[in-house]
């Protein structure tokens, strides 16, 4: 069962932009309701599929570099990473079918 993945400022580029797989980064801050709310879905999704994508998780407060440079404004915002690019962006609290509709775009 994959684990989601704390990743920093300096990890981010290994672990995102160099990875073999899709990945999936949920920005996010131990402040923020809504980010708490979507903790386990993500953490659902990469029990679900851990062959198929990556699911890293960055804390915005720890590491301020990273959601700047992709224009993060809000918090939790969620991006799909394919080849080192971003292809989708979920902004806010969303259902689980937001999330899991994300992921099959990615391997399909």
């Amino acid at each position: 069962m994959a684990e989601v993945v704390d990743v920093t400022d300096q990890s981010f580029e290994a672990e995102v932009l160099q990875s073999d797989k899709p990945v999936i980064i949920d920005f996010w801050a131990e402040w923020c309701a809504p980010c708490r709310a979507i903790a386990p879905i993500v953490k659902d999704l990469a029990a679900q599929y851990p062959d198929d994508v990556k699911i890293v998780k960055m804390n915005i407060d720890e590491n301020p570099n990273t959601p700047g440079r992709y224009g993060v404004r809000a918090i939790p915002t969620v991006l799909a990473f394919k080849g080192g690019t971003v292809v989708e962006q979920i902004t806010g609290a969303r259902p689980r079918s937001a999330f899991e509709e994300m992921v099959q775009k990615l391997v399909a």
